[in-house]
């Protein structure tokens, strides 16, 4: 393992823990990256931009270190209340973590998302910056040359200093235990704040909710990402099953804006939930350890997104 240190420094065993958190544009890569430094899924992740709403931490757990990654929604200017909202936990979160990682997409050039995050981010003068460069794996070594002088120069124009650049690709699992190794030492020290085993601090419902939500988004037009919410009713284990063929009995919402969208949800004969019920299944049985039994209704929460009242119920 190559921890950069001083030379020099007495080898004393130290321990670090602290919080690390990954902003950028939606869908650049910050979910994946989590996930990959977990070693476990535990963000959603989606090929279409603005799916995470909820901080989502990860816990990387080493001998001499623990590195608590907290997932924030993609920092985007802001068209609704809920956009607001989604902005605001971002700098929040921002102002409590003690190392945050900009994640800039190797396949994509600067854009005013990335100057707008930045320029956010040149405010924030004490927490060290770390810029990462994700999905290496899309581009060749010319152009990520290119993308890291980029980056490089758009800190100089900022006055912003970064601690690290670090290239990575997170599906390609390059990088990644580096990646780790260069944040932990801007961790402060001090004992583990998780005990040895947790990945994630979010409530089992929360996650079991996002897992669904991931599934229902999947193959769904364009328009939708923003309109599905999930909320889990209820999680029970069925009674009157033998201790060895335990089953959780699970039932849960999804919430559109809008009665047009229900049709795309549910597909032609009910097909497309059924799908959305049997891939989320897997995750969740996966996540908990145990069979399930998925109980899935589409309900239409209108305009959900602009109502205080509605946002509140749904968890935000």
């Amino acid at each position: 393992m190559s921890v950069r240190t001083q030379p020099s420094e007495p080898t004393e065993a130290v321990h670090r823990a602290g919080f690390a958190c990954f902003v950028g544009r939606p869908n650049a890569g910050k979910s994946t990256l989590t996930n990959a430094l977990v070693g476990q899924k535990v963000a959603i992740t989606s090929n279409r931009p603005q799916t995470t709403r909820h901080t989502v931490r990860g816990i990387v757990h080493r001998p001499d270190a623990q590195l608590i990654l907290v997932d924030t929604p993609g920092l985007h200017k802001p068209r609704t209340l809920l956009g607001e909202r989604l902005n605001d936990v971002v700098r929040t979160t921002w102002a409590e973590v003690d190392v945050i990682g900009f994640c800039l997409p190797a396949d994509q050039k600067i854009g005013p998302g990335d100057r707008f995050i930045a320029k956010e981010l040149a405010g924030i003068r004490k927490t060290p910056k770390v810029a990462i460069v994700t999905k290496t794996d899309l581009v060749d070594s010319k152009a990520l040359a290119e993308q890291l002088i980029a980056i490089d120069r758009l800190g100089e124009e900022l006055g912003i200093e970064w601690a690290e650049i670090v290239p990575v690709s997170a599906t390609a699992n390059k990088q990644v235990d580096l990646l780790a190794d260069l944040l932990i030492p801007l961790l402060p020290e001090g004992p583990a704040l998780y005990p040895e085993g947790d990945l994630t601090d979010e409530p089992e419902q929360v996650m079991v909710a996002e897992l669904i939500r991931e599934a229902a988004l999947e193959g769904v037009r364009d328009e939708l990402p923003h309109s599905i919410a999930v909320v889990v009713e209820e999680m029970l284990p069925r009674e009157d099953r033998p201790a060895d063929k335990p089953l959780l009995d699970i039932h849960a919402n999804v919430y559109i804006e809008r009665p047009s969208q229900k049709g795309i949800i549910i597909g032609p004969k009910g097909k497309r939930l059924k799908e959305v019920g049997i891939k989320s299944r897997k995750h969740i049985e996966a996540l908990l350890g145990t069979p399930v039994f998925l109980d899935l209704h589409v309900k239409v929460a209108k305009d959900w997104q602009r109502d205080p009242k509605q946002l509140r119920r749904l968890g935000f």
